[in-house]
């Protein structure tokens, strides 16, 4: 999730196909778990190390580092960190963008400086719990890129992004228990997967796509690209622009052009409420993750769950939908 220095109305350009590889690095990924712009547009992508060390996704140079003011939240940082990264040619030619591309970013508190060379998997420095974040996300590094020429600091001009990386579709019925629990979120045990399939895999819909973002308090979500399913090996459902998407039997939005060439689709979501045992909870956040049972974060200030409590999770049509704006 990232703030205003993503926003605005960005040009078409050359899409960045980030490898595989680097994204296998990071316990989880996102590209649309986010109610800002970039991510809406699919010119970001959101990768979640697990440890608290914000390491590069990316090789080059370090030329700008900025300190940047960013939402007073009671639980954030009072600021968030800019790196920009001029990247090496040979990484430009990997994610198949001209020489000259650059990286940026955000959400690390940098230990790098203009002029240090870095490497894939290199650590930036730690990660920080950033005011442009909802409470119960968790700390990652976002990453978006800008074409030669392009000013790095300025706030519109991301590139879109498609991410290399098979995600398996994984079902659900909707059941599960809570493993975890936050100051206002929840992880059920959720569903889990076969463990022969693909690094990640993520909550599937009715049609078989994995699916990502914020179902529904975000505006807009997306999809995964998916992998065969491993028990058959026959593929999970395909969307085109103007498809209907379900979830556990309810309509939940309409798949549409991603703008990123070879991207998944992204997904302008329905008028729907995610209910938990009865009561309306804020969401589901959705991610692509690597571990064997994933789990399903259930977002819900306003309840309470108990460790070890079954859950059961309901869509339903809502005539008044949560929507969470980026204030």
């Amino acid at each position: 999730m990232t703030g205003p220095q993503t926003e605005g109305a960005d040009p078409p350009g050359t899409t960045v196909a980030l490898p595989g590889e680097v994204v296998r690095r990071y316990e989880k990924f996102s590209r649309f778990n986010s109610p800002y712009p970039a991510h809406d547009r699919g010119r970001a992508v959101d990768l979640y190390p697990g440890d608290g060390v914000g390491r590069s996704p990316v090789a080059g140079v370090v030329s700008h580092v900025r300190t940047v003011g960013c939402p007073d939240r009671p639980y954030a940082a009072a600021e968030d960190h800019l790196i920009v990264v001029d990247l090496d040619e040979g990484w430009c030619a990997r994610a198949g963008v001209p020489p000259g591309t650059v990286a940026r970013i955000l959400h690390v508190i940098p230990e790098v400086e203009p002029g240090d060379r870095v490497a894939v998997g290199d650590a930036l420095g730690p990660t920080t719990r950033s005011g442009f974040f909802g409470q119960w996300v968790d700390d990652h590094v976002h990453l978006g890129f800008r074409a030669p020429g392009a000013d790095p600091l300025r706030a519109s001009g991301s590139l879109p992004v498609a991410v290399d990386a098979p995600v398996e579709p994984v079902a659900w019925d909707g059941t599960g228990a809570v493993v975890e629990r936050g100051p206002n979120h929840v992880v059920l045990d959720g569903p889990r997967r076969s463990g022969a399939g693909p690094a990640f895999a993520a909550l599937a819909s009715d049609e078989g796509v994995p699916l990502d973002g914020g179902l529904t308090h975000y505006a807009g979500g997306g999809t995964f690209a998916h992998a065969p399913r491993p028990a058959d090996g026959a593929g999970g459902g395909s969307l085109g622009p103007g498809d209907a998407v379900s979830l556990l039997g309810t309509r939940i939005g309409t798949a549409a052009d991603h703008e990123a060439a070879g991207g998944a689709p992204r997904v302008e979501w329905d008028a729907v409420d995610v209910l938990a045992n009865g009561e309306r909870v804020v969401g589901l956040s959705l991610f692509a993750s690597r571990t064997d049972r994933f789990g399903v974060k259930v977002v819900c200030p306003d309840r309470e769950f108990a460790v070890g409590e079954p859950v059961t999770v309901e869509v339903v049509p809502s005539g008044d939908p949560i929507r969470l704006g980026v204030g």
